[in-house]
């Protein structure tokens, strides 16, 4: 039986990945560099640590570079993309229908709770949930389980009895190792990733209610 539903923040809930892979493939050109979605997937759904996309022009090309202005420059720029985006077609039903089901919502994501915060709150839907578990929280972030683990133990429900929503390659992988059952509904950048196995795929989640989802993952 199904007990909770544990969505991604980042291309999940609102897709602020298609933007920055934007902005920052705009910036690299000007710099007279390819930045490729495989090289920028290093870091979708993750941590900076593999491939930093504000230090990267200096520490692989050597150009010169103001890095912290360079960060600022990258920032604004997707602010102002992110101004026209909202919340993934069909998410918000499945919140609410979750809620008045009286299922448990949790938030695993590798972002931080700051991070998190401003869209929550600009996105009315703070209130969803019952945990936020976040990169503040961890010690490690996806694609290691850790995320989802203390999600289940904050929810208090079986890895079995909860089901993960993602969108990126890093995100499935961690909600497969951590035993949950997965779907998977890609956005624009990451429906060109590959991915691994062990999860469900749906183009878009508008269609289904929450009976689709439960069905598709009950016995």
């Amino acid at each position: 039986m199904i007990k909770a539903i544990i969505f991604d923040f980042d291309g999940t809930i609102i897709d602020t990945e298609t933007a920055w892979y934007t902005v920052f493939r705009d910036a690299y050109a000007q710099y007279g560099v390819d930045l490729s979605l495989t090289t920028y997937a290093k870091c979708l759904g993750t941590n900076l640590q593999e491939f930093n996309p504000y230090t990267y022009l200096v520490t692989h090309h050597h150009i010169e570079l103001d890095v912290e202005a360079f960060q600022t420059s990258i920032q604004q720029s997707h602010a102002q993309l992110m101004a026209k985006e909202t919340v993934r077609p069909g998410i918000l039903t499945w919140l609410q229908q979750a809620r008045e089901a009286g299922l448990q919502i949790g938030l695993a994501s590798s972002s931080s709770r700051q991070w998190i915060d401003q869209y929550v709150d600009t996105l009315g839907i703070r209130d969803f949930f019952d945990c936020y578990c976040t990169a503040d929280t961890v010690t490690n972030v996806k694609p290691d389980p850790e995320l989802y683990l203390q999600a289940l133990e904050q929810l208090g429900v079986k890895a079995n009895e909860a089901i993960a929503i993602e969108d990126s390659p890093n995100g499935a992988q961690a909600a497969v190792a951590a035993g949950l059952y997965t779907l998977v509904i890609p956005n624009t950048i990451t429906k060109q990733l590959p991915f691994g196995t062990g999860h469900q795929t749906l183009d878009t989640s508008a269609q289904y209610d929450l009976q689709d989802l439960l069905a598709v993952f009950t016995p």
